[in-house]
């Protein structure tokens, strides 16, 4: 018996068995399931939650020991306060510092799985323990990288054939994750030689090749600006209008980079060449020579001929203050999202011992110092400062009704408002990077935590996500921790983008899918929705405001309001702001 022929149902000259058209039929239908099956297994996978994170028990002398430093930095703290007539703000709740902890450290909110671990913590001081557990995280190790390589090398790809932006981050991110201590971070960038890609830390240099040859006049300035937190940049071609920096001195540290050669072996510094410096482009003298030298304390750059090593000892030498001071002033701005002197540049502190106000850094400085240089030990003693935990809201305008207050009186309040915030006396409200903005829809989109283990489908979902809406939003690239002003194309992409309708569907793969269907009530809905969200509970109006506006939706309807929900959520300022 011969059948149809299986491809077009004709009769003629195919010659095909019924007994084989049954049997690939059946294998058809088998395959068909095999697909359903796959495509089943592959979804739950990407939903499963990752491996169960360990909360470990800190040991008791180290948080003693972080509460001492800590202890001493709110006692500077409350020097101002009084000098200023100052009342700080009451202490934040735990929920709020927990959302500020994870978008410092990781980029992120923290995940509803984070949050329902951490309320069923019993500890009396849980947020010290969970502190230390994000400082473990590879998610702090990478998202730090990437901070710090901003001050480091740019943000710019640069030169691809001799410079791997993403090799030097990840070098970074490693020396994060091991605990190499900060100074010796620093040295091996600005003594760095080899291959840049095989070598992470050479890409510090290679960051300014250009046109052929490297720019010393710009590593320089890195190399002040980010390590000893003062700009000296105008030196390079007259004495520095307002501060002691002296050309000459400009020079003599860019002669330490004047050197600089590619070789087949890689980076290196060329014996016997010299650095010299024409007064005109278009001169043909070979210029004048400048030999490589410090500006101050050459003691500490050791024996022997000054090379790049010894300009690596000289900046990270432990009486250098203006080191520790860098870092602490940097770490002190990542946290807060403002450094610690507002009204200047991250990377523009005055010389020590000139502002009195400046002694919480030196105070984090150090301790730094005498904790060989641990970077989450200063991370640390930030977060468990009385001013990372205290509330956003200004003492001062909890009773105020400004309707009922004339124009003077509230120049008056602004003028105190700004002492306060100056004095470290409020947790500043500050807009999220990029980064962050996106990090946290991304993570509000899943139940669970969105990290390294998650699927790689998530991950790689994330990474070209991540990239794309920075692209769009607008990096505000090393100049990340002055003062950034949200724009019209900004507000729109959160409100009309593609990601955000993607984020909103009530998918039941996704967050808003899965609440819906877990939820046994509206109210319990609607609490759950803003703890993903927003990391903390809705207050009683607005929960009688969304029951009231939900009464009687059932089915459908109640599906669109929870997606009107979490629409509303994601572009609420509280979302988009650190608080």
């Amino acid at each position: 018996m011969y059948g149809r022929c299986f491809s077009t149902g004709e009769w003629p000259n195919c010659l095909v068995p019924v007994e084989k058209v049954k049997v690939m039929r059946r294998w058809s239908v088998l395959w068909a399931v095999v697909v359903i099956v796959g495509i089943l297994m592959l979804t739950t996978a990407v939903t499963q939650p990752p491996d169960p994170v360990s909360v470990p028990d800190v040991a008791a002398d180290e948080l003693a020991s972080a509460r001492a430093a800590a202890a001493a930095v709110d006692t500077e703290l409350a020097r101002l306060w009084t000098e200023r007539s100052v009342t700080p703000a009451v202490p934040a709740d735990e929920l709020t510092v927990l959302r500020r902890l994870s978008l410092a450290l990781h980029g992120t909110i923290p995940s509803l799985e984070e949050l329902r671990m951490f309320e069923a913590d019993q500890r009396p001081d849980r947020l010290d323990h969970w502190l230390s557990t994000m400082l473990e995280d590879r998610r702090f190790a990478d998202y730090f990288a990437e901070r710090l390589a901003r001050c480091y090398v740019g943000v710019e790809a640069g030169q691809f054939l001799i410079f791997r932006r993403d090799r030097f981050k990840a070098w970074l991110s490693e020396q994060l994750q091991t605990h190499v201590p900060y100074d010796q971070i620093v040295r091996e960038m600005i003594a760095a030689s080899g291959v840049w890609t095989g070598d992470g830390e050479v890409n510090f240099l290679t960051a300014a090749f250009a046109n052929g040859e490297f720019d010393p006049n710009k590593l320089t300035a890195r190399t002040t600006r980010a390590f000893l937190g003062q700009r000296i940049d105008c030196a390079q071609c007259h004495d520095h209008p307002f501060d002691h920096w002296k050309q000459s001195e400009f020079e003599g540290l860019t002669a330490f980079y004047g050197k600089l050669g590619l070789t087949p072996a890689g980076v290196v510094d060329r014996r016997g060449r010299e650095f010299r410096i024409k007064e005109a482009e278009d001169q043909e003298e070979p210029g004048r020579l400048v030999e490589p030298e410090v500006p101050f304390s050459v003691e500490w750059c050791g024996e022997g001929p000054l090379t790049r090593e010894q300009l690596a000892h000289w900046v990270t030498h432990p009486e250098n203050r203006r080191f520790e001071r860098a870092i602490a002033n940097r770490v002190w701005g990542l946290m807060f999202g403002k450094p610690f002197q507002q009204d200047r540049p991250v990377d523009d502190l005055p010389d020590p011992d000139f502002d009195e106000d400046l002694r919480t850094l030196d105070l984090l400085g150090a301790d730094f110092r005498a904790h060989d240089c641990d970077l989450r030990r200063m991370i640390r003693v930030v977060a468990m400062s009385q001013a990372f935990r205290m509330s956003s809201v200004h003492p001062l305008t909890a009773d105020v009704d400004l309707n009922e207050t004339t124009e003077v009186e509230r120049a008056e309040l602004r003028q105190q408002l700004e002492t306060v915030e100056r004095s470290w006396g409020v947790f500043p409200l500050v807009r999220l990077r990029p980064e962050q903005v996106i990090g946290s829809m991304l993570q509000a989109t899943y139940i669970h935590t969105v990290d390294q283990n998650s699927h790689l489908i998530v991950r790689v979902m994330r990474y070209a996500r991540e990239n794309n809406f920075v692209e769009q939003f607008g990096d505000p690239g090393v100049d990340e921790l002055q003062d950034r002003v949200g724009t019209i194309p900004q507000a729109l992409l959160r409100m009309n983008g593609q990601l955000s309708r993607e984020l909103t569907e009530p998918n039941p793969f996704l967050a808003l899918g899965r609440i819906m269907i877990t939820s046994s009530t509206p109210e319990k809905m609607l609490e759950t929705a803003f703890l993903v969200c927003l990391t903390r509970r809705p207050t009683v109006e607005e929960a009688a405001y969304f029951q009231e506006q939900w009464k009687g939706q059932r089915g459908s309807n109640l599906s669109d309001e929870a997606q009107d929900l979490f629409w509303d959520l994601f572009n609420s300022p509280e979302f988009s702001w650190n608080h």
